[in-house]
């Protein structure tokens, strides 16, 4: 008896998507960080082909924008931010990235990266490192509080 391999139904919308990063972060006073590459990854054995969609298309510029990502391989999409404008720190924007199979049209999965513009890398770092160091304090605190020999002492009456 033979046994056919088949290939299963694939469901439109649910396949996953696997990009990296997950999120682009743009500064305005670094022009290096004003181009950035996703990397798409196809983990299938079938080829798969992409489109790249923006909230804010005027405000970027996708090389690339669609193609095609043969079995096992991954392809880069080179973003460039081409409105580093004041107006537009701290905005959002979100890019969803489609695929689907070769030879069908409908949209097999899809993956969204969010996009932000911030004023300065170094104005970033140094708010980074403040909440790293509270949040160090806070847990300092609460083990001091939690391992002070009076707590420790009524904590192993009550029980």
């Amino acid at each position: 008896m033979h046994q056919q391999k088949r290939q299963p139904e694939l469901v439109e919308g649910n396949l996953p998507v696997f990009v990296f990063p997950t999120e682009l972060i743009f500064y305005a006073d670094d022009q290096s960080t004003h181009k950035q590459v996703l990397t798409l990854y196809n983990p299938y054995e079938f080829a798969l082909k992409f489109k790249v969609l923006c909230t804010t298309p005027n405000k970027y510029v996708v090389i690339d924008a669609a193609g095609a990502v043969k079995p096992q391989c991954c392809v880069d999409i080179v973003i460039r931010h081409r409105d580093v404008r004041s107006c537009h720190y701290g905005v959002i924007d979100k890019f969803r990235l489609q695929v689907s199979e070769q030879s069908q049209r409908k949209a097999l999965g899809r993956k969204e990266v969010v996009a932000t513009l911030l004023p300065s890398a170094k104005e970033q770092q140094k708010e980074d490192k403040e909440k790293r160091i509270k949040e160090h304090l806070t847990e300092s605190l609460f083990f001091e509080q939690l391992f002070q020999p009076g707590l420790i002492t009524m904590a192993i009456l009550r029980t």
